[in-house]
């Protein structure tokens, strides 16, 4: 396990609530699952470091792409267990991060710019698009639906999380004001662990995501729990599908 990674996971460490269990990593097939915390980000395989999280998230998609080597794939992310995951399971795999002061298509030290929002791949190239925890940050999330429906192809799936709110509605907690964007709630920050900061949340999605998705153009859209929680987490998972 690299050092960086050692210690990011070391800072969720409550000693209180550490444990070892036996559990299957779907990401790398390991045996033992550690508890740093009670919640999603602090159960980690033991081997790998993928969260309960990335866990559900592999899971779902090994049920849902049974022919996972011959698909060309595009993750919203440029490292990470998730990326690891893919880069070894699929035929081809594009990675790339939201990059300051880099314009989208264009590169810095190897690593591809997108902004989902305006996507620069051509329209269906891809078989699986995934991400994890990106779509509550995007300001434009019906143009960022739009964008990973345009580049998938036929019969392509859109496989990944979001935090989840028991409720129907989605609560935006954004809005526009005279073309800017201006708080609705108290502002919410999320960890971004690739630039060493925070991002803000957008909105806080409900049940109705799946709707959110339909209108963007994808064929079926529902709401996947993974077969094994860990230690009693796992991530309900997002499937959208191309016709």
């Amino acid at each position: 396990m690299a050092a960086s990674r050692l210690v990011r996971l070391l800072q969720t460490l409550r000693p209180a609530e550490f444990s070892l269990a036996r559990g299957l990593c779907p990401v790398c097939g390991f045996g033992w699952q550690v508890r740093l915390a009670r919640n999603e980000l602090g159960v980690r395989c033991l081997r790998c470091g993928a969260s309960a999280v990335t866990q559900s998230l592999v899971a779902v998609i090994r049920a849902e792409l049974p022919q996972l080597r011959q698909a060309a794939a595009y993750e919203m992310s440029a490292q990470g267990p998730l990326v690891a995951f893919l880069r070894g399971a699929c035929a081809r795999l594009t990675t790339s991060e939201l990059l300051d002061g880099v314009m989208p298509g264009e590169s810095r030290d190897g690593v591809l710019c997108q902004n989902v929002e305006r996507l620069t791949f051509a329209a269906a190239s891809f078989d699986l698009c995934t991400s994890s925890e990106v779509f509550e940050h995007v300001e434009d999330d019906a143009a960022g639906f739009r964008e990973v429906r345009r580049v998938l192809r036929p019969g392509g799936r859109f496989v990944f999380t979001v935090p989840l709110h028991d409720s129907a509605q989605t609560v935006e907690r954004m809005g526009w004001q005279d073309g800017r964007r201006v708080p609705l709630l108290t502002p919410a920050y999320h960890a971004d662990r690739y630039r060493g900061a925070t991002v803000l949340v957008q909105r806080d999605y409900g049940r109705d995501i799946l709707d959110r998705l339909r209108a963007a153009g994808f064929a079926a859209a529902r709401i996947a729990s993974p077969p094994q929680p860990l230690f009693g987490h796992a991530r309900p998972v997002v499937v959208a599908t191309v016709d």
